[in-house]
């Protein structure tokens, strides 16, 4: 397989290097990564810890519970991780951040990758946010035990974009968010399934009325389970 001219870079610091790649090493992520489509490389954070016991977090000033990441520590990370990837955009998992869209991937996996924070804790000094103008990004309105799990999930959705990731590059174009809408519901083998049947229109073999039920369907849903999205997708189609 010839390889891209530029390879995709995900540069992840973590204190737990060991969870990586872990999903992806699998799959078609995984695969990818073996025949050189893009690269990963793993940062541990308490390698910049100054002190014999690596520490990386203390106590918040103002008091209250948990343990924040030290500034020091982790800028000494960025600094070191970003020296010969300055051209990556800087990547702070927290659940504070902007929800991540497709449109946000997208514009991640056509550059030339980028460099994921994992925060854990508390969460991180808010001065190496300033500092280092760090985007702030989450993957919802839920809270995970740290950022690794989350940048797994972003690098999957950057990578499968790739060109040479996925064998039928056609079937990105129709699935989820693609046109502002959900995707429209799926069906195989066998036709009829514990009394279930799959609708007539997608065996009758004309086309035309299987992409009217398709584009139907997922205007459904999409009003049904995403009113945010069925009114943005409205006002773009007014």
């Amino acid at each position: 397989m010839t390889k891209p001219d530029t390879i995709w870079k995900a540069k992840v610091l973590t204190l737990f290097p060991e969870m990586f790649p872990g999903a992806l090493g699998l799959s078609l992520a995984g695969q990818g990564l073996k025949d050189g489509i893009w690269a990963l490389e793993t940062v541990d954070i308490r390698d910049f810890a100054g002190d014999k016991h690596r520490s990386v977090d203390d106590a918040p000033f103002g008091g209250g519970p948990g343990m924040v990441l030290r500034p020091d520590v982790v800028s000494a990370a960025i600094e070191a991780a970003t020296a010969l990837a300055k051209d990556l955009p800087l990547i702070y998992l927290t659940p504070r951040g902007r929800s991540l869209n497709q449109a946000r991937v997208k514009e991640l996996a056509k550059g030339p990758g980028a460099v994921l924070l994992c925060g854990r804790f508390e969460g991180l000094d808010e001065r190496v946010v300033q500092a280092h103008a760090v985007e702030e990004v989450s993957l919802g309105d839920y809270v995970l035990s740290g950022g690794e799990v989350a940048a797994i999930a972003v690098v999957d959705a950057c990578v499968r974009l790739l060109d040479g990731i996925i064998g039928t590059p056609e079937s990105l174009a129709e699935e989820s968010f693609e046109t502002g809408l959900l995707e429209y519901p799926q069906y195989t083998r066998p036709q009829e399934w514990k009394g279930r049947t799959v609708p007539d229109v997608l065996v009758s073999g004309h086309h035309e009325k299987v992409r009217a039920w398709r584009k139907e369907q997922s205007e459904a849903i999409t009003r049904e389970r995403r009113p945010d999205l069925w009114a943005r997708y409205a006002a773009d189609n007014a």
